[in-house]
């Protein structure tokens, strides 16, 4: 038998976003990084997530998409009420087994929200999607205070990768690997672009 919070969760409203949702995305956005007390550290704007998101009924190719839940209407209330969280995501690939996957950049829920099951739903809807692609493995990286987030994703199955050290660049200034990356001016994935398939790397 469902309890109260499955059924709450099985009802919920997901969609892809649109164009007109941007706002929403980057309000869920900013409370996020509030919560992970790095809000100083956002600096997406509404014109950025515009020129680098994949929306429903664009034709502008985009670098992620992003699912938004919604509480189930009342009988009060017959529309969607205040978007209640997000789940940002973007395929990638494993060479090791040869298969697509997604990767979950943000999972949010706004605190009103929380208890009733929509974090686990849009982790679901993300399970079903890498299914759809043919992928193998959903993924994700986990704040290492975030005690309540890792039990809750345990919970669910995941499993913490501890023999793996996380990775970036944030500063990709004319120095360093960007200048490591030129081939007389020109990088090789800027020939891939401009020649096509044919280009010979060397």
């Amino acid at each position: 038998m469902a309890s109260p919070t499955d059924t709450s969760a099985a009802e919920a409203i997901v969609r892809f976003a649109q164009e007109p949702d941007v706002p929403t995305i980057l309000a869920l956005i900013h409370e996020l990084a509030a919560y992970e007390k790095e809000s100083s550290s956002v600096l997406a704007t509404e014109e950025s997530l515009l020129k680098t998101l994949s929306f429903l009924g664009s034709s502008r190719p985009g670098y992620a998409r992003t699912l938004l839940i919604y509480p189930p209407p009342t009988a009060e209330n017959e529309e969607p009420s205040e978007c209640a969280g997000l789940a940002l995501y973007f395929h990638n690939y494993s060479t090791w087994r040869a298969a697509p996957g997604i990767y979950l950049e943000d999972l949010f829920i706004r605190p009103a929200y929380r208890g009733r099951g929509y974090g686990k739903r849009l982790l679901g809807e993300l399970a079903r999607e890498t299914k759809r692609v043919g992928g193998e493995r959903l993924e994700w990286s986990v704040l290492k205070w975030n005690e309540p987030s890792l039990r809750f994703y345990e919970g669910l199955g995941a499993r913490r990768m501890d023999g793996w050290v996380g990775m970036r660049v944030d500063d990709l200034g004319e120095e360093g690997l960007l200048e490591a990356g030129e081939r007389r001016g020109e990088g090789a994935l800027e020939k891939l672009g401009r020649c096509g398939k044919g280009v010979v790397w060397k």
